[in-house]
């Protein structure tokens, strides 16, 4: 039987960062500079930034999502992430990839963002 196995409960569906890359902050950092055009708030602390994996190699994959699907700029914000995390020094090569797994919600913002937006 071929069966495709079944998520381990508990099993986080967003992969964890390499937190402790050399490179992970300055990551971060330059992922802060790219701003959702129709909130005043970044992507990071938007909680659109999923997850930071980066190799031995200095090579950088970005799992990242959007406020919805729909979003005017959805086709564009990816290369404004790979763009920004390209220019940190170091940095070998960068793939962002969208994802809708799990959807985004308000829960998934930072405090900073949810005050910035006056939900605190």
């Amino acid at each position: 039987m071929n069966e495709s196995p079944e998520p381990l409960e508990g099993a986080p569906l967003i992969a964890p960062s390499t937190t402790d890359h050399p490179l992970y902050d300055a990551v971060v950092e330059a992922c802060r500079t790219v701003y959702d055009p129709e909130i005043p708030v970044n992507i990071f602390e938007l909680g659109l930034v999923y997850t930071i994996d980066i190799d031995p190699e200095n090579a950088v994959k970005i799992a990242m999502t959007l406020t919805a699907p729909g979003c005017p700029v959805a086709g564009e914000m990816p290369g404004w992430v790979a763009d920004a995390v390209n220019a940190v020094p170091g940095v070998k090569q960068v793939d962002v990839a969208l994802t809708w797994e799990p959807p985004w919600g308000m829960d998934m913002m930072s405090d900073e963002a949810r005050l910035e937006l006056g939900f605190m």
